[in-house]
């Protein structure tokens, strides 16, 4: 964690991190106690994200659930937040355009907690959607981690798989999906065929090998 959180003003909280460490889970331990708390609260959700049966719901991969409102870009939650609201989050912010980070900063301003949740990194390992800009701008900051599913130690990268092997990097960076199509690794096992064959040329003798070679 870093920064202060303030005391008399808004300010914007990013949870971040690898799929499968509990971004969701985080999310919604901080609203119920903003709940209990008698605060208003909204919560938005990219709607790209329908791994859960197609209900708008935050949810996270040890069961818990709380209801949130879709939406498809960073004007709608603009449009859609109460002026009487005072904690807004956001799910899934990887999914959403730039803009989020401008409308997080305004509602901040007008004296609102914002929460926001997102996966970091793409399944590359760079800087997923807007992510980069709101950890950034953030006031507090917590990225998570995973436990890598080949070695065990702390995971920060996404696995994409097709058919169980390393997707090239020249995939689309938006493919939503769970553990059928992505594992929690670490750096030395994440897994990138195309990138890490361009690693190799760059620094020759250092690069990742993998399976392929």
């Amino acid at each position: 964690m870093t920064g202060r959180t303030p005391s008399r003003h808004g300010w914007v909280e990013v949870v971040s991190g690898v799929m499968f460490s509990g971004k969701s889970e985080e999310l919604i331990r901080r609203v119920r106690r903003a709940l209990i708390a008698g605060r208003r609260v909204q919560l938005f959700k990219s709607h790209l994200d329908d791994r859960y049966g197609g209900e708008f719901r935050i949810s996270s991969h040890d069961g818990r659930q709380i209801d949130a409102e879709p939406v498809s870009n960073s004007v709608q939650i603009a449009e859609k937040v109460d002026p009487a609201t005072q904690v807004v989050a956001i799910d899934e912010a990887q999914f959403l355009d730039d803009g989020v980070c401008e409308v997080a900063d305004a509602l901040a301003d007008a004296g609102m907690r914002i929460i926001v949740a997102g996966t970091d990194m793409d399944f590359r390992g760079e800087p997923f959607g807007p992510m980069g800009l709101l950890l950034a701008r953030a006031e507090r900051i917590d990225k998570l981690t995973a436990i890598c599913v080949v070695c065990g130690e702390p995971a920060t990268k996404n696995q994409r798989l097709i058919d169980g092997e390393p997707a090239p990097a020249e995939g689309p960076t938006i493919q939503v999906g769970g553990a059928e199509s992505y594992e929690a690794r670490c750096r030395g096992c994440h897994v990138v065929p195309t990138r890490d064959r361009a690693q190799r040329e760059l620094l020759p003798g250092r690069g990742k090998r993998w399976a392929g070679d």
